[in-house]
């Protein structure tokens, strides 16, 4: 009977896309059509200024967005404000992803590690990184810095935390053979704890970039003099509604693509997994 199993799970990973590959296609029709339909109902309720618990007569259409929209992506100041979100969300999250790694297998791997630098991650990790904003603005000269590391801090814990859960799931068993046959530390650390660790550390990296988005918009809006969150605040205060609706449309879509970006990539990087049948 197992055997049965494990030709038909083989037959379907080797099918072009994979176990899902049949249905990929019918879904991401479903998809589309929920994202379509949500767009109806937002258009139908503010168009008929629908007043229920909340109030739809208060908000711009759909439409009206969709227009502003395309008037926005017209104009230089809309890439340029886009290149500087995409810069500091660059900048922070990689800074984070080196330094996250690090210290997640530094605390997961050293008693000394974890004795010092534990009780200062775990004390600082519940602050929200937005509170960091008057530390950043006392601590660096300039806010594009300060931003930067509003980024950086948010994206920072979720990635040692995971990081450092990851690596002290992987077997003991596994860096014993190592061991065994010769393997020295650096050969445990590459060999065996860092891929093993990897799909904990890759979900780590999709929280952090999407809590980096929240933050670094947030710090834009406060401190920014470029870039999506800043436009979005100054749409704001002079009542131009559907350009605030434009710069939350860029954000869920830059927010988007980066996460399927760092997803992609960590599955590129975890292909030796067993495949699937089943997911989202």
């Amino acid at each position: 009977m197992s055997t049965t199993l494990e030709r038909t799970a083989a037959r379907a990973a080797a099918r072009p896309g994979g176990a899902r590959g049949p249905r990929r296609y019918p879904r991401r029709l479903v998809r589309a059509l929920a994202l379509l339909g949500f767009v109806g109902l937002w258009q139908l309720l503010t168009a008929a200024d629908v007043q229920a618990w909340v109030r739809f007569d208060h908000l711009p259409t759909a439409v009206e967005v969709a227009r502003a929209f395309a008037a926005r992506v017209g104009t230089a100041p809309y890439w340029q404000d886009l290149a500087e979100s995409l810069r500091r969300i660059g900048l922070g999250f990689a800074l984070a992803a080196v330094l996250g790694v690090a210290a997640g297998v530094l605390t997961a791997r050293s008693r000394v590690a974890a004795d010092l630098l534990g009780p200062v991650l775990e004390t600082v990790r519940p602050i929200p990184a937005i509170a960091l904003v008057p530390v950043a603005i006392m601590l660096f000269p300039e806010n594009e810095q300060g931003i930067v590391f509003i980024t950086f801090a948010a994206a920072f814990f979720p990635v040692a935390v995971a990081t450092r859960h990851a690596v002290r799931a992987v077997p003991p068993r596994w860096e014993e053979a190592v061991r065994t046959l010769g393997g020295g530390r650096l050969r445990v650390l590459f060999g065996v704890l860092l891929p093993g660790a990897l799909p904990g550390v890759v979900g780590g990296l999709s929280v952090g970039i999407g809590v980096s988005w929240i933050c670094v918009i947030s710090a834009e809006m406060v401190s920014g003099q470029f870039g999506v969150g800043y436009r979005t605040w100054q749409a704001y205060t002079v009542l131009d509604y559907p350009g605030v609706f434009v710069g939350m449309a860029t954000i869920g879509v830059l927010g988007k693509l980066t996460s399927g970006a760092v997803e992609l990539l960590g599955r590129r990087l975890t292909r030796w997994l067993p495949p699937r049948l089943e997911g989202p």
